[in-house]
């Protein structure tokens, strides 16, 4: 079984050929006559500052990036915030349904809240955090170029999700928008806290609403991060999704096109999720990636995330844990309804597997027989664990390259990595795993750490709405 589970198993040679081919793909990216043809598309995010610590006021949020959306209410002051939220459910049907009744949902939930908390006569900003791949062409206008996350509304692809947003808020008669920016989930995780901006107004009857930023998550939790950190450069989300962003020097990004407000920089939202959809990948990819793929809603694309990200990661192991067990190598030959159903072996339990103490298997056990698997062994229990751990392990090495080259290409000699994600946050070696591993490929002399992020897509939302406001 370990000499089957080599291929999960990536050695430092393949990760340097990663490496290399992300670089070059970064390159593409950020480069004119390139980007268009590019695979990791490096979007220009317009956001060229961080927070300094000036950032105070009550702002509201918005964060879709998944099968739940959020609305929040947020007050900062200096070094402290308040938050109010509430989640509301994306239903199945909403998410496949037309765009019109994807933001006609978001512009129900945020008049609900806003009546909830009886804020229809304050004057507040409002950021936009939209987890999907943007194409920004300024901080308030952002073209979606493909949907993921298991998300496919039509008649967005293509299409300004401000201006939808507008549309559907405009349907409803009773809410009036005025669109500050917009940025993606990476620049949001960055951001984190917005300022008070004495242009937005929400009226008694008509609520008017002045959007500062849309953002991805990633955004988000480089500017939460921020926030805390002056050396936070790079905002990393690993959890159902996965997708890095980074501070770039202006003169690289040759598709930013606004005046320099005097940082010299620009955060790039890199959509690293796509890396490897041109093939360049191939040569680490296994079966059980392929099956993955041929299975989803978008098959051909987003490979990399489907090799690391938390909406994979169980399925990998189970695919190999049916693979071995249908082979006689685990089980007995005998395995269960539930262990070959799609789908059944979550994430979850490859943390919970991994959480055991050594030589334990108390999560292992209970795991197996809630699958119908009560007759496994102790070495049973001893093999599946080993799987959890190179499939863990194999997406942990991936992202420790990635971020590795955006350290190697900021080139600063200390570099704070700000990360957020369920995969990251509970599974109890994934850090660890990180920091060793971009010690073998950061450049000598840099120093790196990683930061947990705290609600980069709601926080950072209202950070970049901040230094918008503080900006204008």
């Amino acid at each position: 079984l370990r000499e089957k589970c080599k291929e999960l198993v990536l050695d430092n040679k393949a990760l340097k050929e990663y490496c290399d081919k992300f670089l070059d793909n970064i390159n593409r990216g950020l480069g004119k006559k390139t980007h268009d043809e590019a695979i990791v598309k490096c979007f220009v995010t317009y956001v060229q500052d961080l927070p300094n610590g000036t950032e105070v006021g009550k702002f509201l949020a918005l964060d879709l990036g998944g099968t739940n959306f959020r609305v929040l209410l947020i007050q900062l002051n200096k070094n402290h915030f308040e938050m109010r939220s509430k989640i509301f459910a994306v239903p199945q049907h909403v998410m496949l349904g037309s765009g019109e009744q994807l933001f006609d949902h978001i512009a129900d939930c945020l008049a609900k809240f806003m009546k909830e908390e009886k804020i229809m006569r304050e004057k507040l900003p409002l950021g936009f955090t939209f987890s999907f791949p943007l194409m920004q062409k300024g901080l308030t206008k952002g073209i979606l170029e493909r949907w993921t996350k298991g998300f496919n509304c039509s008649g967005v692809i293509g299409n300004d999700v401000v201006k939808l947003l507008q549309d559907a808020i405009a349907r409803r008669g009773d809410i009036q928008i005025s669109v500050m920016a917009i940025l993606n989930d990476s620049t949001g995780t960055l951001m984190s806290c917005a300022w008070l901006n004495r242009y937005c107004r929400i009226g008694v009857i008509d609520i008017q609403i002045d959007v500062c930023a849309i953002l991805n998550d990633t955004t988000g939790t480089l500017m939460s991060c921020a926030w805390k950190n002056r050396f936070c450069k790079i905002g990393l989300i690993i959890g159902t999704g996965s997708n890095a962003c980074y501070v770039e020097k202006q003169a690289n990004a040759e598709l930013f096109d606004e005046p320099d407000n005097g940082s010299g920089n620009v955060l790039i939202n890199t959509e690293w999720g796509a890396f490897g959809d041109d093939g360049c990948l191939e040569y680490i990819r296994t079966e059980y990636d392929r099956e993955i793929d041929r299975n989803t809603v978008n098959p051909g694309k987003q490979l990399h995330e489907k090799m690391i990200s938390g909406m994979y990661m169980g399925e990998i192991a189970r695919l190999a844990i049916e693979r071995f067990t249908k082979e006689g190598l685990l089980f007995g030959g005998k395995g269960s309804e539930a262990l070959f159903t799609r789908d059944r072996f979550y994430t979850k339990y490859v943390s919970e597997i991994e959480s055991d103490p050594p030589g334990t298997f108390t999560n292992c056990r209970e795991i197996l027989e809630e699958l119908g698997l009560k007759h496994a062994t102790e070495q049973d229990c001893i093999n599946v664990r080993y799987i959890c751990e190179c499939v863990s392990r194999r997406a942990a090495h991936l992202v420790s390259a990635g971020i590795a080259t955006l350290v190697n290409k900021i080139g600063e000699k200390r570099i704070t990595v700000g990360i957020d994600g369920s995969l990251y946050r509970f599974h109890p070696h994934f850090h660890n795993l990180m920091m060793e591993k971009i010690s073998e490929f950061v450049h000598p002399g840099i120093v790196f750490d990683l930061m947990l992020s705290e609600d980069g897509s709601g926080r950072g939302a209202a950070l970049v709405a901040a230094v918008a406001s503080r900006q204008r």
